[in-house]
């Protein structure tokens, strides 16, 4: 069982540069074909400095930083019991090639469900951007099969 103790726990700050060779990557790994995304004329047209990083990305780049995988582990969780349960983002800016984000999370909750065969780990992160502003929010949950 997770312990309640990790709720409030305080994960390292993930900084992580946008560069836009990754977001084309991206792009193409996804299937997108708005040009918007991956073609830096259409990307200002539309009024972005550069191109623009589509809506999930943040949770990939966040992945990379690999922040969330050691503090599972610390908890005694084991890796193969875990899956994806739910993401959810929230904007206020754009996030877009040539900046540089700094993501911030925490543990905001563990909870169980059919009598502990399945726990679930809230994670909440604010992510700001080079000039400190705040450019969006994640929150998303783990969910480990007891």
């Amino acid at each position: 069982m997770i312990d309640r103790k990790h709720i409030g726990r305080v994960l390292p700050k993930a900084v992580l540069d946008i560069e836009k060779g990754r977001l084309l990557f991206f792009a193409k790994a996804i299937g997108e074909t708005n040009p918007v995304y991956t073609d830096e004329v259409a990307a200002k047209a539309a009024g972005y400095p550069s191109l623009p990083a589509l809506p999930t990305f943040i949770f990939a780049a966040e992945l990379d930083a690999n922040t969330l995988v050691p503090a599972v582990k610390e908890m005694g969780v084991n890796l193969e019991r875990i899956l994806y349960g739910e993401q959810q983002f929230t904007y206020f800016a754009p996030i877009c090639a040539g900046d540089t984000i700094t993501v911030e999370s925490k543990f905001t909750d563990v909870y169980e469900k059919k009598g502990g065969a399945l726990e679930f780990l809230v994670k909440e992160s604010v992510v700001t951007n080079q000039h400190a502003t705040k450019v969006a929010e994640m929150r998303s949950v783990v969910v480990v099969r007891n």
